[in-house]
């Protein structure tokens, strides 16, 4: 029986010397206690070394996915004929016996044999040292670290970085230089300001012509449209710019040319960065563009560094001032940064472009990590992302459509209220129909309408007038009855005042005093009854004006 160890040297392959000790494990581990007990275990009966890194990290990246590499198949054919092999994984053994129809055993004493070997690495394998093995296997696992992430020469973001930096750097030249040309020659052309609007055209045109008085013997067809043309010459001869000289024109012809080559090479740059972006970031390429998905690349500093972030930081990456302004005055933060330029928020209406920002920073990070860290090599999770949401954004267009129709999900329908119709059934009354006769001629409503405010009023007036007098009559109703009642207690007071004597006749006359003192108290009852009858007549009055306000 052979057993198949992996080192970072190389394969190396051990004759089991004593199979019966297999059966047992506990006393198999301490045969590897010792050098010379695990020497009486297992032998080297052949040993494969790798010849470079490269070699030992495809054999490493192929027993990571179970499948045997190229030396390895070569190393078994030699040294396995008619053995049986142990190895460490069963998929691995099953990889091997079906390609090499070589018989392996994978189970709990082989694996106990394989840690026992590991113990005593060094002693048995001669001229192997524990100082050569240890750098081996550092440099091995970063090799492979690298591998796991897919780390390659053509996923170099810095090259993108430095790319998108220089081509904003050559778009502020250019706008500077074509400004520079429009108002130099504008001075000799004005007019060709107006006519032609972009500014590669503006040069290329300048340059060709020189002197306005060569444009009707040019022709400018390459540059310019049949229209515009015209328009040139027919301006040319009416221009109202100065003379220039040789000199200028010779001047300015050289800046054309500066212009013409900065465009020239910009074109190129921009093709490299389309393709140096399709090739590092293929899924966030398809989602936001070339332009958008390397300034978020530059922004950030590196992919792997970008892949890191979380979606809400990729929506307002760029707009980081804004961002602490918001906080530091408490207003609304923004809602998107260097994200805004993206086709998709484009197309989206201005109250939109929040939700579809935010959505597409979500998809644009899993799109980066899947870039940074992932094992495809095509955009096509970016497609598809980028048709979720398409098909968002038109269901956030068409939304407000079905609302307004009682038609969205989650709210009921609308429907006008009859109360001729009952649910779920058809009418209860016949529908009442228009009947003309009922109509009245305008002039007949409104004598009508006076003749009845005639009859109302009077009859108003009469509620009025009757109610006061009523309340008077109980009034004074009250007075006397009140009067009564005083009379009555100032006789029973005279009275009881009055001496009784049998001597004296009953029908003789009261002393004057007393008739003196009857007559003032006549006189105060008499005052206080005015003064009542006055505070009622008072509020009478009060009542009556109350009533007319209303």
């Amino acid at each position: 029986m052979l057993v198949l160890f992996e080192i970072p040297a190389g394969f190396a392959l051990f004759k089991v010397l004593d199979e019966g000790k297999l059966n047992n494990v506990v006393d198999l581990s301490k045969e590897f206690l010792a050098a010379d007990s695990a020497r009486k275990v297992v032998s080297l009966k052949a040993f494969s070394k790798f010849e470079n890194t490269a070699e030992a990290l495809e054999a490493a990246t192929k027993l990571l996915e179970s499948t045997p590499s190229k030396g390895l198949r070569k190393f078994l054919r030699a040294h396995c004929d008619g053995e049986t092999l142990g190895v460490a994984d069963s998929k691995l053994g099953n990889a091997i016996k079906e390609k090499l129809k070589i018989d392996c055993v994978h189970n709990t004493y082989v694996m106990e044999l394989l840690r026992g070997v590991r113990t005593q690495l060094t002693e048995l394998i001669s001229g192997l040292g524990a100082q050569d093995l240890a750098p081996m296997s550092l440099g091995l696992s970063h090799s492979l670290s690298r591998y796991k992430l897919k780390f390659s020469a053509d996923k170099v973001d810095t090259m993108i970085v430095q790319a998108i930096g220089l081509l904003d750097d050559l778009d502020k030249e250019l706008n500077t230089y074509a400004m520079r040309i429009r108002e130099w020659y504008g001075w000799h052309f004005p007019e060709l300001t107006r006519i032609v609007q972009d500014n590669i055209h503006y040069a290329k045109t300048v340059k060709l012509m020189g002197d306005r008085a060569n444009a009707a013997k040019l022709d400018f067809s390459e540059i310019l449209p049949e229209e515009v043309e015209t328009e040139l010459k027919e301006a040319a001869v009416i221009s109202m710019g100065t003379e220039v000289n040789d000199l200028d024109l010779m001047n300015i012809k050289e800046l054309c040319d500066q212009v013409l080559s900065l465009s020239e090479y910009r074109a190129q740059l921009y093709d490299y960065l389309k393709s140096r972006m399709n090739t590092v970031a293929p899924n966030l390429t398809a989602l936001v563009g070339e332009l958008v998905g390397a300034r978020l690349i530059a922004h950030g500093g590196s992919l792997l560094n970008l892949a890191k972030q979380p979606g809400s930081t990729v929506q307002i990456l760029g707009a980081e001032k804004a961002l602490f302004r918001a906080l530091k005055t408490k207003h609304s933060t923004p809602k998107y940064g260097l994200i805004y330029h993206a086709s998709l928020v484009g197309q989206a209406a201005p109250k939109h472009k929040g939700k579809i920002s935010r959505s597409l920073a979500a998809k644009a990070a899993l799109a980066i990590r899947c870039d940074a860290l992932g094992d495809d090599q095509d955009n096509s999770m970016g497609l598809e992302n980028r048709a979720k949401l398409e098909a968002r954004l038109r269901a956030l267009e068409g939304k407000e459509l079905g609302r307004s129709a009682g038609s969205a999900k989650g709210k009921p329908k609308i429907e006008v209220y009859d109360k001729d119709r009952k649910k779920g059934a058809g009418l209860i009354t016949p529908a009442k129909s228009y009947n003309p006769a009922a109509d009245s001629v305008r002039g007949q409503t409104t004598n009508s309408g006076a003749l009845d405010e005639q009859d109302t009023a009077p009859r108003k007036k009469k509620k009025v007038d009757v109610e006061p007098q009523e309340e008077e009559a109980a009034e004074v109703a009250a007075i006397e009855d009140k009067k009564e009642k005083k009379k009555k207690k100032k006789k029973a007071d005279q009275e009881a005042s009055l001496p009784i004597s049998g001597n004296e006749p009953e029908n003789e006359e009261p002393v004057p005093k007393e008739k003196e003192k009857k007559k003032k108290k006549k006189r105060q009852a008499e005052d206080s009854g005015e003064n009542v009858e006055g505070e009622k007549e008072e509020k009478k009055k009060k009542k009556k004006k109350k009533k007319s306000g209303d």
